[in-house]
């Protein structure tokens, strides 16, 4: 957002900037300052945020509203494209309600339970059910009840194709001569499809979550219609399911019996072979002698491992005793001998321990010394003896464990021999015994299972039971009509919403002052506000606006000076006067973008404010193309701005006085130049400028749009300030935008922009107005009306 400043309107303004003049009453003659606080409270009864005190004194700039805020403008200014567009809609949506045929549901349930899908009842190898995956099994019948062979069915039982009720809708047999006959030969695939396509559009079957049911659904403008075809399309379904269960048990049973005869065949010759082989090779009890040897060779095989194991444990205690000390591979000897060992051992050592003491007490030669000696000698002897002895004994156990070893090995090669020609007598016996035994088991079993199934074919057990049966419906369920009204509602209003923020985002005007000081990046000094006719009704332009009672054009700051447009005007004074330090600018010209955007009425107005003040004041008509001063006032003048820069007149012939406003004066455009660029743009147009700068306190420049022609350019360098109009709703962004570039090129002064029209009702003119607070508080009596018009018609 654009902030206002005033260090220097000529200047483009810094980011943000805002000038504080709390030091005005320093800067300013203390005449300007009485005048201006008289400004500052007729300001502040417009609600314009000009601030009196020592903290600031601009117009200020709305901060950043609310997003929600703004949004609420765009509808409120879209209001009647909003309801528009809801009541198209909405009606709509009730006419095609009120216009579709009602429909009518009935819905039966069944329950699906699980089944063996082996119809016998086999068992596989490892006597475990087969693999049953029950929700394959219910995707499966769901499939089957939307089916077109289940349907055609259903149609062929009810006679649906020669059913008016329901073949009304697609007409697709208009005889019964040429019925659908699905089962009979050549059927009309066209036809068919039809029938096929008018009862699915009307099936529904879905399966219940975490359940074991199946909704299947009939929807018919028929309530009783679509009842019995609910209840039809479930019978026919439990029906086909039991056929298919005996079709299915009747075709086991053909192929059992032919299997039989056959497999029965080849009993007899099985056995036939076996008997045949046993006579010829002499086999008797195969079985028994077959199982005797083999025991056999198994204990001889236990017995070898055992005398084995036996051999290398002697061997190892033979090559330890060779090496080294007996006693240490005695572990498997006798307890006595290792015994008698261990005490020779402890009976040296303590001869050794007698002998050491007394050759330690006695010496050497002492007698009880030697006799020690000796035992000590003796022992030793016995020792070794002990350990030759154990030596023996131990290489008689290891030959003993390896001549036993070998006997083992012979017998056990003999038993072996003898179990394989045992063997390769009784394969073929084998073979031919477990052939005969296999065929005679699957004939027996086979036989079995063609008795189960000539008791199934007999049965009707289904796994398929009706839980809820199609009962015939009360209530439509289509159209369901609040849901599609308020469907509607909502459609419409969504829809007149969005339609209302396209067409804003599709309007390229200015209509409030944040597009405005966005858009031109200079001050919003103030809105004009759209003014209404005398009887409240209807709008019009203040250029064209014109009182009933007098019947002249209307200057509403002096045909209505206590109505809110006055005010308005007297605000925009106010900002005139504050736009400079030290004095308020004598020179102020007025232009605007394009044509038709209010220029002219708020020059007139704007010279008739400051009039009012007591300040001699002159507005100039520099529109020497369109001129429209002197239709505001009234006035049909001779000569003008023209001929007083061409020459041909005096200033005194052509300036005219505004009897009623004492000091105001008119200088009206004149004749139509065939150049008014080059008049304007003369020297002696600046001289009479700068002759009125010191015969009038201000002079006001109605000029033409800057961007229709020149003038208002090449005239700007000489005005103190100038102001650019904007229209509400009319004038363009980029308009705007090239104005006041193509002004600040010529280091024009421009103070600011003025936005004229500006509809107090609409939501721009609500937000910055106040709405109707405003419209109470500017609320004109009759007495005043009767006074303004007085005065007007003074004026004419």
């Amino acid at each position: 957002m654009v902030r206002p400043y005033y260090h220097r309107f000529g200047d483009p303004p810094e980011p943000g900037a805002r000038v504080r003049l709390y030091a005005w009453d320093k800067l300013m003659p203390s005449q300007s300052r009485r005048n201006i606080s008289g400004e500052l409270d007729a300001l502040a009864a417009v609600q314009l945020p000009l601030v009196k005190g020592p903290q600031s004194v601009y117009p200020y700039l709305a901060g950043q509203e609310n997003a929600m805020l703004q949004y609420w403008r765009i509808l409120r200014k879209r209001k009647w494209v909003v309801l528009a567009t809801l009541a198209i809609v909405f009606a709509l949506s009730v006419i095609a309600t009120l216009n579709t045929t009602p429909l009518y549901q009935a819905t039966s349930k069944v329950a699906i339970f699980p089944e063996n899908p082996n119809v016998l009842g086999f068992k596989d190898r490892d006597n475990s059910p087969i693999d049953y995956d029950y929700d394959a099994a219910l995707e499966t019948q769901v499939a089957i009840l939307r089916s077109d062979a289940l349907a055609i069915k259903v149609i062929e039982a009810m006679h649906l194709d020669r059913d008016p009720r329901f073949t009304h809708a697609n007409q697709v047999l208009p005889s019964t001569d040429t019925a659908i006959q699905v089962s009979r030969m050549e059927p009309d695939p066209g036809k068919t499809a039809g029938l096929l396509g008018t009862f699915g559009g009307g099936l529904n079957v879905q399966l219940l979550r975490n359940s074991r049911l199946i909704q299947v659904s009939y929807t018919h403008p028929d309530a009783r219609l679509a009842t019995e075809i609910a209840n039809t399309l479930v019978t026919t379904f439990i029906e086909e399911n039991f056929r298919t269960k005996y079709e299915s048990v009747t075709q086991t049973s053909e192929w059992l019996s032919k299997e039989l005869a056959d497999l029965q065949m080849k009993v007899q010759t099985s056995e036939e072979k076996l008997v045949r082989y046993q006579k010829d090779h002499s086999i008797l009890g195969v079985d028994e002698k077959q199982n005797i040897v083999t025991s056999r060779l198994d204990e001889l095989n236990k017995e070898l491992t055992a005398a084995q194991t036996d051999r290398f444990q002697k061997e190892s205690n033979h090559k330890l005793a060779m090496v080294g000390d007996p006693a240490s591979s005695t572990s498997t000897s006798p307890e006595g001998t290792s015994s008698l060992l261990d005490k020779l051992r402890e009976k040296e050592a303590d001869l050794n321990t007698q002998f050491a003491q007394a050759t330690t007490q006695f010496g050497s030669g002492y007698p009880k010394v030697t006799e020690l000696s000796n035992q000590l000698k003796q022992v030793r002897a016995e020792i070794e003896m002990e350990k030759t002895r154990m030596r023996g004994r131990i290489r008689d156990e290891y030959l003993t464990a390896v001549q036993r070893e070998d006997l083992l090995t012979s017998a056990f090669n003999r038993q072996k021999q003898e179990a394989n020609q045992l063997n390769e007598s009784a394969i073929e016996y084998s073979v031919l015994k477990r052939d005969a035994e296999a065929n005679r088991q699957l004939y027996q079993d086979l036989l079995q299972k063609l008795k189960e199934a000539g008791v199934s074919a007999g049965l009707r057990s289904s796994n398929i039971r009706v839980v809820d049966v199609a009962r015939t419906p009360t209530f439509p369920i289509a159209p369901n009509v609040r849901h599609n009204i308020t469907l509607g509602f909502l459609l419409g209003l969504g829809l007149g919403i969005g339609l209302a923020f396209v067409l804003d985002s599709l309007d390229s005007t200015v209509r409030n002052m944040d597009e405005v000081s966005a858009i031109s990046t200079l001050p919003a000094l103030g809105t004009i506000p759209l003014q209404p006719s005398s009887n409240g009704h209807s709008h019009k332009l203040l250029k064209t606006t014109v009182d009933e009672k007098s019947g002249s054009p209307s200057l509403v700051t002096y045909s209505r000076p206590k109505s809110e447009s006055a005010e308005a005007y007297r605000a925009l004074r106010t900002s005139i006067l504050l736009s400079a330090f030290g004095a308020p600018p004598k020179v102020v010209l007025v232009t605007s973008a394009m044509p038709q955007e209010g220029k002219t009425t708020i020059s007139a107005n704007s010279a008739l404010v400051l009039a009012q003040r007591g300040n001699r004041v002159l507005l100039v008509d520099a529109d020497l193309r369109r001129p429209g001063v002197e239709k505001i006032f009234g006035l049909r003048p001779r000569g003008g701005l023209s001929t007083l820069i061409s020459g041909v007149d005096k200033l005194e012939d052509v300036l005219l006085p505004f009897t009623p406003v004492p000091n105001l004066w008119i200088l009206p455009a004149g004749p139509i130049p065939p150049q008014p660029a080059e008049l304007l743009s003369s020297k002696v147009m600046k001289d009479y400028i700068a002759r009125w700068r010191n015969e009038f306190d201000h002079i006001v420049i109605d000029t033409p749009p800057c961007l229709s022609v020149t003038d208002a350019v090449l005239l700007s360098p000489e005005a103190d300030r100038v102001i650019l109009v904007a229209r509400s709703g009319q004038t363009t962004k980029p308009a705007l935008r090239r104005a006041t570039e193509v002004l600040l090129q010529v280091n024009a002064r421009v103070m600011g922009v003025v936005l004229n029209a500006l509809n107090v009702h609409s939501a721009e003119g609500y937000y910055y107005y106040g709405g109707r607070y405003t419209d109470r508080y500017y609320d004109e009596e009759s007495s005043e009306n009767g006074a303004a018009a007085a005065a007007a018609s003074k004026v004419s």
